[in-house]
C-alpha cells in the first residue's frame, strides 16, 4: 500500500509533526493458528499468534535525494493477533529448572532448616521463574536499562542513509549473525520446526544462543552487483540480546546469487564488567534448484559470563532473602543459602554448545513440503543435548494468503527441556527435564 502523504495517520500515532514522505509504505503480517502440544502429562490446545511469522504492522519509507543517496526509515511493531497486545511469552505452561538445578541445601543439623530449604526451592521457582523465563521485561531488567521486548516498535526502529558506497543505519535492528542463521533455517525461524527452538541453554530465553536484535546500534551494509555483500554492526551501552551489554560487535559476509543464499556471521556482546558475554558464530544458508530448496547451517555459541547474573542476584536479595528472614531463618543460614544459590546459578547459566540443521523444501503445485533435522550438542557438564525433527506443508491460497500445518518433535536428554515453539514466542519447557516435546500446529498467514 503506497501512500504519499501519511502525515495525519502518523501524527495520530506519534503525537508529533510528520513531514510528507517521497515514498511511505504501510505493511504487515497477520498470522494466527492452533497448537496442540504434549510436553507433559496432559495435552494442551491453544490459539497462538505468529506461528509461521511474527504478526506485525510496520512503516517504511525512502526519500530519494539524487546522486545515489536515499534517506530511509523503518518502524515495525509486534501485534499479538490472539489478544491484540504486543507482548508474547512461552507457549508451554511449564517452568524450567535452570534457577534451581543442582541446588542441595544442607540442613545445618536441623530438620526444620532442611524443611525450610525445600520451601525455599519452591519459593525460588514460584517467585522468580515466571518472571525471568517468560521474557526480559522484569522490573529488575528494566531498572538496569535493558529489556526491549514489549516496546511499541520492538521488532525494528531504524533510520539511515543509503550512499553509492553502502548504507549507514542506526537504531534497533536484526543482528548480522541472525541474518545468516535465518537464511539457514528450513522453517524460516517459525513454526514447530524452527532451528532456533533448540539453540541455546537450559534456561530458555535467558540462555539464548543468538542475539536476534540489538538496541542502540549503528550498522554499515553493502551489497555488490555480483551477489556478495556484508555488514558491520556496533552497539553502544545497553545493546545486545537483552539490552544490557556494555557494547556489542557483529558482522557478516554473504553471497546471494545463482541459487545460493549463504553466509557467515559473528556476534559478540561485552558485559558491563568488560568480560565477554554471548558470542555466536554462524555459517550456512540455502541453495535453490528447480522445485527443491536445500538448507544447511552450523552454529557455535558460548556465554561464560551471563549478563543476567546480577539481575538474578538482585532478585534473590530483594524477593527471597526478606521472606527467609521473616520466617525466622537464622542470618548465617540465609548467608549460606545465598552462596549456594549464587554458585549454582552462575554454573547453570553458562552456555557452551554447537548446533547444526539440515532441511529442504519441495514445491508441489501451489504449496511446498518442508522437512528438517536439527541437533544441539551441549558441551556443559549437564550434557543436555536435543534433537528436533519437523515436517510441514504450506499452501498458497493466493499471493498474499497461505495455510500451513507442521508437526515438530524434540528429543531431550538429561537436563534438556526444549519444547517446540513458534515465530513469535519460545516454546518454553517440557514439564520435567529429559522429557520429549511435541507440537502440531496449523494456521493462516496473510501479508499486506
Amino acid at each position: 500500500m503506497k501512500i504519499k502523504v501519511l502525515a495525519i495517520a502518523l501524527g495520530a500515532c506519534f503525537a508529533a509533526p510528520v513531514m510528507a514522505q517521497t515514498n511511505v509504505t504501510l505493511y504487515g503480517i497477520l498470522d494466527a493458528g492452533i497448537q496442540v502440544s504434549n510436553s507433559g502429562k496432559s495435552t494442551q490446545t491453544k490459539m497462538v499468534s505468529g506461528i509461521a511469522d511474527g504478526s506485525r504492522i510496520g512503516f517504511k519509507g525512502t526519500e530519494d535525494m539524487g546522486g545515489g543517496y536515499k534517506a530511509i526509515f523503518n518502524l515495525e511493531a509486534r501485534v499479538e493477533v490472539d489478544n491484540g497486545s504486543n507482548k508474547a511469552g512461552n507457549l508451554s505452561d511449564y517452568q524450567g529448572y535452570a534457577l534451581t538445578k543442582g541446588m542441595d541445601f544442607p540442613d545445618f543439623g536441623s530438620p526444620a532448616l532442611k524443611g525450610a530449604a525445600v520451601q525455599t526451592l519452591a519459593g525460588v521457582r514460584s517467585a522468580l521463574q515466571p518472571k525471568y523465563n517468560v521474557n526480559a521485561t522484569s522490573p529488575l531488567v528494566l531498572a538496569r536499562g535493558g529489556g526491549p521486548d514489549g516496546g511499541l516498535f520492538d521488532r525494528t526502529a531504524m533510520v539511515g542513509l543509503i550512499t553509492p558506497v553502502g548504507a549507514v543505519l542506526a537504531g534497533r535492528m536484526y543482528t548480522p549473525a541472525y541474518e545468516v542463521f535465518n537464511a539457514a533455517d528450513t522453517f524460516e525461524s517459525g513454526m514447530a520446526g524452527s532451528w532456533g527452538g533448540i539453540t541455546g541453554g537450559t534456561g530458555g530465553l535467558l540462555t539464548t544462543g543468538m542475539a536476534i536484535r540489538s538496541n542502540k546500534s549503528v550498522q554499515y551494509r553493502i551489497e555488490l552487483p555480483n551477489g556478495f555483500g556484508g555488514a558491520l554492526m556496533y552497539g553502544f551501552k545497553n545493546s545486545g540480546y537483552i539490552g544490557l551489554d556494555k557494547d556489542f560487535l557483529a558482522g557478516n559476509i554473504k553471497y546471494k546469487a545463482n541459487g545460493f543464499d549463504v553466509g557467515i556471521g559473528y556476534n559478540r556482546g561485552t558485559n558491563t564488567d568488560g568480560s565477554t558475554g554471548l558470542e555466536t558464530t554462524t555459517i550456512g544458508g540455502s541453495y535453490s534448484m528447480d522445485a527443491f530448496k536445500f538448507f544447511a547451517g552450523y552454529q557455535i555459541m558460548k556465554n561464560e559470563n551471563s549478563i543476567l547474573l546480577p539481575v538474578f542476584f538482585d532478585a534473590w536479595d530483594l524477593e527471597i532473602t526478606p521472606g527467609l528472614k521473616a520466617g525466622g531463618v537464622p542470618a548465617p543460614v540465609v548467608a549460606a543459602w545465598t552462596t549456594i544459590f549464587r554458585t549454582n546459578i552462575t554454573k547453570n547459566f553458562k552456555l557452551d554448545a554447537n548446533s547444526y540443521s539440515l532441511g529442504m523444501h519441495y514445491k508441489v503445485g501451489n504449496g511446498r513440503i518442508m522437512a528438517s533435522y536439527s541437533h544441539q550438542d551441549d558441551k556443559t557438564l549437564s550434557n543436555s543435548d536435543a534433537t528436533q525433527y519437523a515436517l510441514g506443508y504450506d499452501y498458497n491460497l493466493s499471493k498474499r494468503t497461505d495455510l500451513y500445518a507442521v508437526y515438530g518433535y524434540v528429543k531431550n536428554q538429561n537436563d534438556g527441556q526444549y519444547a517446540p515453539g513458534a515465530a513469535s514466542a519460545s516454546g518454553g519447557f517440557t514439564e520435567v527435564p529429559g522429557q520429549p516435546g511435541r507440537a502440531l500446529q496449523f494456521g493462516i498467514r496473510h501479508r499486506f
